[in-house]
């Protein structure tokens, strides 16, 4: 099967793959998650550390006018639907999952402002990976590899999961992203330095 070299090759190429957010709880993850909407990570980590020394449970965030919240995370962009998704999110916390994340994806996606792409992202943080994440970099890399035809992110996901061993499942994203990032570019993939280019379809070696 073409996926297991094209998982063990991009393993050894890009050892250091991981997420890009910094965080240190399971909060911290959500809410990074969250604000990486429609921004770069580069810019999220920029706002967090004040963030995250201000806002540390759940009730933090309720605590303060809804204005400041949109002050405090202004930089990430489209702050003010994404302070009212915080704030609706960190009240269900509360009120139904007694102030933890909860680990199960059928659970996040019920949270305020959390589609499946970024209960998969929590979950797999946490350890408990239970889908495969599709971003950008992941739709773009598994459609030059042949890995899925399809462009709707969550028939992209089935077909992933369908070629992906359940145990890379949260560990694949993040190799093509960061092949994606390096190597794959979207305007002009460098296939000369591709160290799957012989498995890719699209190779231009």
């Amino acid at each position: 099967m073409r996926v297991r070299p094209i998982i063990e090759r991009l393993a050894v190429e890009h050892a250091d793959a991981a997420i890009a957010l910094r965080f240190t709880t399971p909060l911290e993850l959500l809410v990074s998650v969250m604000l990486s909407a429609q921004t770069t990570d580069v810019n999220v980590n920029r706002v967090t550390p004040a963030l995250f020394s201000k806002y540390r449970r759940p009730q933090d965030y309720l605590s303060v006018p809804p204005e400041d919240l949109e002050r405090d995370i202004y930089a990430t962009g489209f702050f003010r639907q994404k302070a009212k998704s915080l704030r609706g999110t960190m009240k269900m916390l509360l009120e139904e999952f007694d102030g933890e994340v909860p680990r199960r994806v059928e659970e996040l996606v019920r949270l305020p402002g959390v589609a499946r792409k970024t209960a998969n992202v929590v979950a797999a943080e946490l350890g408990e990976p239970q889908g495969i994440v599709v971003d950008t970099h992941v739709r773009r890399l598994s459609q030059r590899l042949g890995l899925t035809r399809e462009e709707d992110p969550v028939k992209i996901e089935r077909d992933l999961q369908r070629l992906v061993p359940r145990r890379d499942w949260g560990r694949f994203p993040h190799l093509l992203i960061w092949h994606g990032r390096r190597v794959c570019l979207a305007r002009s993939p460098r296939c000369h330095d591709c160290v799957v280019n012989d498995l890719c379809p699209s190779s231009r070696v």
